[in-house]
């Protein structure tokens, strides 16, 4: 059964989901936002485009690699976008990133998930807005975080992985932030490293 995880809570993956773990993917999904119409007719929906980022940094706090709807696969193979998706149709995951734990560079400490929403609403009006941690091998869900929780921003710092030897720890961050891409929320991540 996954952890519902709360804002600062953190979880040993290994013990998690066992000493096997090599593999993890990071689920993101959304719906889009109903209109409301005239009189409650007509009203529709305006599509919202999410994007799921995955930033690997070193122990000096320095960023060696980025993965996100721009660039789709690490510069060494071993974490990759699944695309991006710019309505958030349909059920399930509308973004992945897989990340091989064990194919991730020695200098590579820490790992940051974050999501920012490009076409620029806040998240106190998107619906139905999760994320997701799954070991690969078997589907298992580890941990979810639920974003749907509202605010006025348009942005916000997840999770982080942690390596502590062998095993990767994971903290939910949940910290808010502003800006259509990584780039704006790189002074704010800078604390969680």
């Amino acid at each position: 059964m996954p952890i519902s995880l709360k804002k600062g809570q953190q979880i040993s993956l290994v013990k998690e989901a066992g000493p096997s773990l090599s593999t993890v993917r990071m689920g993101l999904g959304w719906d889009a936002i109903k209109k409301k119409g005239f009189f409650g007719f007509g009203g529709g929906q305006a599509e919202v485009d999410l994007d799921a980022n995955a930033l690997m940094f070193d122990a000096g706090g320095n960023l060696v690699d980025v993965v996100w709807f721009r660039q789709l696969q690490s510069k060494d193979g071993s974490i990759k976008h699944s695309g991006d998706n710019r309505t958030g149709a349909g059920d399930g995951d509308d973004e992945t990133i897989t990340v091989d734990l064990s194919r991730l560079p020695a200098n590579v400490t820490t790992l940051i998930f974050s999501v920012n929403n490009f076409s620029g609403q806040d998240f106190g009006q998107i619906e139905n807005a999760y994320c997701r941690l799954v070991n690969t091998q078997g589907e298992a869900e580890i941990a979810r975080y639920d974003l749907s929780a509202g605010g006025q921003h348009s942005a916000m710092i997840l999770a982080s992985l942690k390596r502590q030897g062998n095993d990767w720890t994971m903290t939910a961050i949940g910290a808010t932030s502003r800006g259509r891409t990584y780039q704006d929320n790189l002074p704010d991540m800078k604390a969680y490293l």
